[in-house]
């Protein structure tokens, strides 16, 4: 993945959605303005840069960029915490460093980590890794995501489940909602990690097959994908409105810890239990991996 054209397609998208009354700025040439958004100048006076050096930013070229630099284009054109975040991820992956200096990521799971995920009994964990490949769950987890493990392929991988498969429209009541996050985050992590051959080959396989998935890559939205609720319908035991909390491993750069609870005494939490009792009887038929 190019950084100049990511650098670029970001900046343009971020500008063109303001208007410069959200700006606080008069809006010259009223409804004859052939400008989408702000003007490039207009950006530039919010930052405090000069409008060519603001041009050279908007064409690729963020090397050499200061924080300083970064955070008055971050503010002039109203980025949120995932878009900041993704703008000095694509400074930092465009400035040359020796690779000694980059943290490389982990591309499995510990025993460790197994056994914390084996020790949380009563909800559904696993752990993903930045391309959203399914490395590791528990019995629970392995049982809510019966159909994404239901692909042979190993790792399952959830971005493929959700726009490859036609069954993820009936298991994620708002498919929608988990297709924008999806193509949110895998453009956070190129962001982040450009050179990720596998996380090239992903992006490469779902533009190709999927033009819902091409469609939202095009708009450079990323997002932080950290907490919230969810709604499955799961095949077995029907509808669950699960709370989740995603979990960083910092010994482990890369890993994410995912666990779905639900509220003592809601209808969701009767079912989780109900599909506790399914995991054990399908496990022991043979029906159910033991670990993804």
């Amino acid at each position: 993945m190019d950084n100049r054209a990511q650098v670029r397609e970001f900046l343009i998208s971020r500008r063109e959605r303001i208007t410069p009354a959200q700006a606080g700025l008069p809006a010259y040439g009223g409804s004859n303005r052939r400008v989408k958004g702000l003007r490039r100048e207009e950006v530039a006076l919010l930052a405090g840069v000069s409008i060519d050096y603001y041009v050279r930013m908007e064409r690729g070229n963020l090397t050499g960029a200061s924080d300083a630099v970064l955070d008055g284009i971050a503010s002039a054109l109203q980025l949120d915490e995932a878009e900041r975040a993704h703008l000095f991820d694509l400074a930092r992956a465009a400035q040359p460093a020796p690779p000694r200096q980059r943290r490389r990521k982990t591309s499995g799971v510990t025993d460790g980590i197994q056994q914390i995920l084996d020790a949380i009994s009563d909800a559904p964990a696993w752990v993903r890794n930045a391309r959203h490949d399914m490395l590791a769950a528990n019995r629970l987890a392995c049982a809510l995501y019966a159909p994404v493990l239901a692909d042979p392929r190993r790792p399952a991988n959830n971005a493929r489940f959700v726009y490859l498969d036609p069954a993820a429209r009936e298991f994620f009541a708002d498919w929608e909602r988990a297709a924008d996050d999806i193509a949110a985050m895998l453009r956070s992590e190129a962001g982040s990690n450009p050179h990720d051959k596998q996380l090239v080959e992903l992006i490469g396989e779902l533009s190709t097959r999927s033009e819902e998935f091409r469609t939202r890559w095009a708009a450079h939205n990323v997002r932080f994908h950290r907490t919230g609720r969810k709604c499955i319908h799961h095949p077995v035991v029907g509808t669950l409105d699960l709370d989740f909390e995603a979990m960083e491993f910092p010994a482990h750069p890369g890993l994410t810890l995912l666990a779905y609870t639900a509220a003592a005494g809601t209808p969701t939490a009767d079912s989780i239990k109900m599909l506790a009792s399914w995991a054990a009887t399908a496990e022991q038929a043979g029906d159910l991996p033991a670990h993804a």
